[in-house]
C-alpha cells in the first residue's frame, strides 16, 4: 500500500516539476497548492533533500527545487526512499531481502513465486513511471475533463 508520506511526496514533486524554469517553491506554497499538511510536508521534503532528489535555496526567491529532471525521477525510487521495499514479502525484495522465518524451502514456495510476479509487475510500472509522466497524465485528465 502506498503510504500518505509517499503519496504526498509524489504530489509535491509534481508541483515542483510544474514550476517554470525549476523556480524554487516555498513549503507553504506547495502545501497550499496541493492541499497537504505543511509540517508533514516539511519532513518529507527534508527526506527527499537528503536523498538528493531536491535541493533548497535560502533567502529571497528561496525554497525547494528539483535536483534532477522530472523525467529521471521514478516513482519506484521515491517509494524506496520513503517507505523501503516495493515487494510485499521480504523474501522477494530486490533491495531489502530477508528470508521468511516460517519458510521451509524458498525454491518450492508457491506464495513466493506468486509474490515475485507481483513484485516484477509493480517494478515494471513504478520503475518506468516518472514524475514527468504523472504530470503529463494529470494535465491530460484535466484537459479531458474540461473539454466540451
Amino acid at each position: 500500500m502506498l503510504t500518505k508520506k509517499t503519496k504526498y511526496a509524489i504530489k509535491a514533486l509534481i508541483a515542483l516539476a510544474k514550476s517554470k524554469d525549476n523556480k524554487p517553491m516555498l513549503i507553504a506554497e506547495i502545501a497550499a497548492q496541493e492541499s497537504l499538511p505543511k509540517r508533514f510536508l516539511e519532513s518529507i521534503l527534508l527526506d527527499l533533500k537528503r536523498a538528493k532528489i531536491l535541493n533548497s535555496k535560502m533567502g529571497a526567491g528561496g525554497g525547494y527545487f528539483l535536483m534532477q529532471q522530472s523525467s529521471h525521477i521514478m516513482v519506484s525510487e521515491i517509494i524506496r526512499i520513503l517507505d523501503g521495499p516495493i515487494a510485499l514479502l521480504p523474501c522477494v525484495s530486490l533491495n531489502f531481502y530477508q528470508r521468511c522465518d516460517e519458510c521451509k524451502d524458498e525454491i518450492t514456495c508457491s506464495i513466493r513465486r506468486m509474490m515475485q510476479e507481483v513484485r516484477d509487475a509493480s517494478i515494471n510500472i513504478l520503475g518506468n513511471t516518472s514524475i514527468l509522466d504523472l504530470m503529463v497524465q494529470e494535465q491530460e485528465m484535466i484537459d479531458k475533463k474540461n473539454s466540451p
